[in-house]
């Protein structure tokens, strides 16, 4: 095997550790920021998101899934989204309860994937997912670069995203629901039959 072979299966989780890695300096270049706004840690989120679609994309054209890529990817993204939603809510460029309802979705609906998981359940990320994640970037991307945070566009784009993060959360709910109510069905015991006593007859 070439030394090309021997990376390509391990680069995917390596993407993954670095978009860890990112997080601290990100929230440091948004902290010291004046205004809050940074083009640096911009740069930086950008990458870290970049990343997160191309440890994805390289994991399933290479066939090289690994139990750890399952595991810390999904713990990538939520440190790195929940890092910059706190971090702007520091420095006053986002509102603490916007910041709440999208942690709290991502929480439940990580806790409904154990669940679903525990039960074999596959339930794949709909078109609401994909969206909700795309604009979640767009939206933190554009509160930590925008000069003006209170600009009126920037608002319209926050108050999208957390609509259809709300929806994109009731979506996967109400799919587990329907997944898991039929095996529930299939799974379940008949009532055992209880013989009919036997008729008494008398003799003549």
């Amino acid at each position: 095997m070439t030394r090309l072979g021997r990376i390509v299966p391990v680069l995917p989780n390596a993407l993954t550790v670095a978009r860890v890695l990112v997080v601290p300096p990100l929230v440091l270049f948004v902290l010291q920021s004046q205004d809050g706004s940074s083009l640096a840690a911009a740069a930086l989120f950008a990458a870290a998101a970049l990343t997160d679609a191309l440890d994805g994309h390289l994991a399933r054209s290479r066939d090289s899934v690994t139990t750890f890529g399952k595991i810390a990817d999904p713990i990538a993204d939520k440190l790195l989204v929940g890092a910059a939603l706190i971090s702007l809510v520091a420095v006053s460029r986002l509102a603490a309860w916007i910041a709440a309802v999208i942690m709290v979705r991502e929480l439940a609906v990580s806790g409904l994937r154990a669940v679903a998981g525990r039960e074999g359940l596959v339930i794949s990320a709909s078109r609401f997912g994909k969206a909700k994640m795309a604009l979640q970037v767009a939206t933190i991307l554009a509160l930590i670069a925008a000069p003006d945070a209170s600009a009126m566009w920037l608002l319209g784009l926050l108050y999208l995203t957390v609509a259809v993060t709300i929806a994109s959360g009731i979506d996967y709910f109400v799919a587990f629901r329907r997944r898991a109510t039929p095996a529930a069905v299939a799974v379940r015991p008949k009532p055992a039959r209880t013989a009919k006593p036997a008729a008494k007859r008398i003799a003549p």
